[in-house]
């Protein structure tokens, strides 16, 4: 009877594992057929390499962080902020916040699914949240536009870079719904003319490069995921470029071993693209491919090399935190990868501190941080565990391998990498060559001597 009752509770056991893997299944089929979350937390393989660059360090904007400790403090000044935007309407504030929790319940559902099955909190509590944090955004926009935050000079930057993370975000679309509700309903549109131009404020903050004047045609219609989204716009091109498929990882050189071969690298504004890297070969033709070697000597020197123009990139404190923020985006959302092809380009460039130093020099980088070190380890990091399946820049790079692999540039490159990499090298070589001199004028008169004698004889 007992042997009975086991081989039955092994029956249950097998028939609740086989109701347990349908299950899998049934649950695998309804996961497929949602759209992917656009908001949501960082991979802790990637998030261990630089903690700072994802987690908020102020304020906490949607669910992800609402309970975190250390931003639970600016929880009040959030709600100031809310009643300081409704004071700017002239309104009654309890019709204008009745309509825009209305109008962000209605999309609730949508909203829902833009974190995934991440939110626990219920219908009515992640209305609050979406009105109170949509409002706070656009109170802080406008205080910055006035140069009159709230904030004390310490915190406001601090703010607008958490208002950049991916973790961080609320659906872009909960953002208009309140400033239709309130701003274009009052009709106070001077404040701002235009909901992109009253978000478009926040750009200056994220720029990266330093001259980066083009305006490509953004689209704020229902494509826009978050405020990161609309940032991400902007280092699109005006016109989109043709991208390769790479199977591997691209391969290059680092601005030494170009500089070394002859390559020049300055400063470039294009019309196009802030990201945009062209070459300029100024020797076309093999049959000047031997020409470099003749504007090491100075009557030749006004020869020029090959050049490769360059946006001008800053790289400061929260550099990283922008480039590291578009990058998981990009990783994780269907869109073009522009600023990963950018990345990769900067890392096959950038090896080591001296690579950082023939940058600076050349006036396409400016380096704030605390040392040249520093600037290529971060370079070198962002690209760990990141995948790149297309290449922006795949013409560019072939063309620069063509160059260095060709007989002069290479036998250059390999010439100033073993008698010019250091100052002991380059005394060593002077004296070679003077010695080498002096053997030929002994030489040259020993020979005429003995001639002489000769003819004497």
């Amino acid at each position: 009877m007992e042997d009975a009752n086991v081989e039955s509770g092994e029956v249950d056991n097998i028939g609740n594992t086989v109701k347990f893997l349908l299950d899998c299944k049934e649950n695998g089929e309804v996961l497929g057929k949602q759209v992917p979350p656009s908001i949501y937390m960082v991979p802790s393989a990637i998030r261990d390499l630089s903690p700072t660059c994802f987690s908020p360090k102020v304020v906490s904007i949607g669910p992800l962080h609402r309970h975190d400790e250390h931003l639970q403090g600016f929880e009040i000044q959030k709600q100031t902020y809310l009643h300081n935007w409704l004071r700017r309407l002239g309104t009654v504030p309890n019709q204008t916040l009745r309509t825009c929790v209305e109008k962000v319940i209605q999309s609730i559902e949508i909203i829902k699914e833009c974190y995934g099955r991440s939110v626990t909190y219920n219908d009515l509590e992640l209305a609050k949240m979406m009105v109170i944090d949509g409002c706070f955004i656009l109170e802080f926009i406008q205080n910055e536009s006035e140069k009159s935050s709230g904030c004390n000079m310490m915190i406001t930057p601090l703010i607008v870079y958490d208002l950049l993370l991916i973790e961080n975000q609320i659906p872009f679309f909960v953002l208009k719904i309140i400033f239709d509700c309130t701003i274009v309903a009052s009709g106070r549109m001077h404040i701002n003319s235009s909901f992109t131009q009253h978000i478009s404020v926040l750009l200056g903050y994220y720029k990266v490069f330093e001259s980066n004047s083009v305006v490509p045609n953004v689209s704020l219609d229902s494509t826009t995921d978050h405020l990161l989204h609309f940032v991400h716009k902007y280092y699109q091109p005006v016109e989109p470029m043709p991208s390769v498929f790479v199977e591997a990882n691209p391969k290059g050189h680092t601005a030494v071993e170009l500089h070394r071969a002859g390559m020049k690298f300055k400063p470039n504004e294009d019309e196009n693209w802030a990201m945009a890297l062209k070459l300029e070969l100024q020797l076309p033709s093999s049959f000047f491919s031997w020409l470099p070697i003749f504007t090491a000597i100075p009557p030749f020197s006004w020869l020029q090399w090959p050049t490769l123009k360059m946006p001008i990139v800053c790289i400061h404190d929260m550099s990283e935190l922008v480039l590291r923020n578009l990058l998981i985006y990009e990783q994780f959302s269907d869109v073009n990868k522009y600023v990963t092809s950018y990345v990769y380009a900067m890392d096959m460039l950038i090896d080591t501190p001296e690579d950082v130093a023939i940058l600076v020099k050349s006036k396409v980088l400016t380096n704030l941080s605390s040392s040249n070190e520093n600037a290529a380890n971060m370079i070198n990091g962002l690209v760990k565990f990141v995948s790149i399946p297309d290449f922006f820049y795949d013409h560019q790079w072939k063309d620069m391998d063509a160059y260095y692999n060709s007989y002069w540039p290479n036998t250059l490159a390999g010439l100033k990498g073993k008698y010019f990499n250091n100052p002991w090298n380059v005394i060593a070589l002077i004296g070679a060559l003077v010695l080498f001199a002096l053997t030929v004028v002994q030489t040259f008169f020993t020979i005429k001597a003995a001639n002489a004698t000769n003819v004497t004889t």
